[in-house]
């Protein structure tokens, strides 16, 4: 049994390796700021299913506030009468690539000094792992398809994309100054049940089912490699083995066209869908689609749910949660 902590842990990817870690019999400690980038219904839904697991400990705190974030922690080795973690799987971060042009600070507060927070917590406390959330977005507009990790990062198009470039370069630091192993990942479009809803598989579904117009930027035809979150957080789980530093892409392996998922998503709700296509934001990305290779080759890693199965897994979520899913704000 390993003890773990888990940042942003209330999120669609990090509640799922805690459940699963949690699962395996493993303890968590879970920190979560609860912010309302999107609505916090989504993240209490996450939270509440982790809190009736065995195991599992929770504190609401800003990963950016050093001070804070020590003081938890201390406090919560000192209960468990241990001395440090077995890891810290870092997957807090301020989302969402067109809300970072209006607010880039809070993006720098939480995805690069949350960050180096946490890999000085690694250092004092001698944790011998960390784990990173970075982006796919960070390859910018012209990445070679399907995009392998020796692909240019250098040329980030939004500050979310930049402030995870930033955040690789202190974790590739302190790996080198201090010896941290550190695993990062660039995950690519990821989806399933309780997604985040500013993410096009939630708000396709929901728009769809309520009757309320399709919003499409561009003319559908830019696409998108998706992976099922339980392949993803099983991956993310792959990568607390020692590994030095290396960074590895997770996601996007399965390639759909928007208006080939609306068409998907129109049969399985049985309802056609009401669109009304918009100019193009000029902070999307045509299309991503992942070289998984790398992940195949270190981790063993293989994606085990295909599109259809997974999109039917998020339909029937939203279906047995719709009576407080279908409030939740998705513009």
């Amino acid at each position: 049994m390993s003890t773990y902590l888990v940042t942003g842990v209330a999120g669609f990817i990090a509640s799922r390796v805690a459940s699963l870690l949690l699962e395996a019999g493993h303890d968590v400690f879970g920190v979560d700021n609860l912010n309302d980038a999107y609505d916090v219904r989504m993240k209490q839904w996450r939270l509440n299913q982790l809190n009736q697991k065995p195991n599992f400990r929770f504190t609401e705190l800003d990963i950016s506030q050093h001070v804070v974030l020590q003081q938890a922690v201390k406090a919560d080795l000192a209960e468990r009468g241990q001395a440090s973690y077995d890891a810290i799987i870092n997957l807090a971060a301020r989302a969402g690539v067109r809300q970072s042009v209006l607010n880039p600070w809070v993006y720098v507060d939480t995805n690069v000094t949350g960050t180096l927070n946490l890999l000085e917590l690694c250092n004092q406390l001698k944790i011998p792992k960390f784990v990173l959330a970075s982006t796919s977005s960070i390859y910018g507009e012209n990445a070679p398809l399907p995009t392998s990790e020796e692909a240019d990062s250098d040329h980030p198009l939004q500050p979310y994309s930049a402030t995870k470039k930033g955040a690789e370069a202190l974790c590739h630091a302190f790996h080198y100054l201090n010896g941290v192993d550190v695993t990062i990942f660039r995950y690519f479009t990821v989806y399933g049940p309780a997604a985040r809803p500013d993410m096009v598989m939630f708000r396709f579904v929901q728009w769809i089912k309520e009757g309320r117009p399709v919003y499409i930027n561009g003319d559908g035809e830019q696409s998108r490699g998706f992976t099922y979150l339980d392949d993803i957080a099983r991956g993310t789980i792959l990568g607390l083995k020692p590994m030095g530093y290396e960074i590895i892409n997770l996601g996007g392996h399965e390639v759909i066209k928007i208006n080939e998922l609306i068409q998907l998503l129109e049969g399985m709700l049985g309802q056609k869908a009401e669109i009304e296509y918009l100019p193009r934001h000029p902070a999307d990305m045509l299309t991503n689609w992942a070289n998984v290779e790398k992940a195949r080759r270190l981790l063993g890693w293989e994606p085990l749910v295909g599109l259809e199965e997974g999109i039917q897994s998020l339909v029937n979520w939203y279906l047995a949660e719709r009576s407080w899913a279908s409030q939740i704000a998705t513009v």
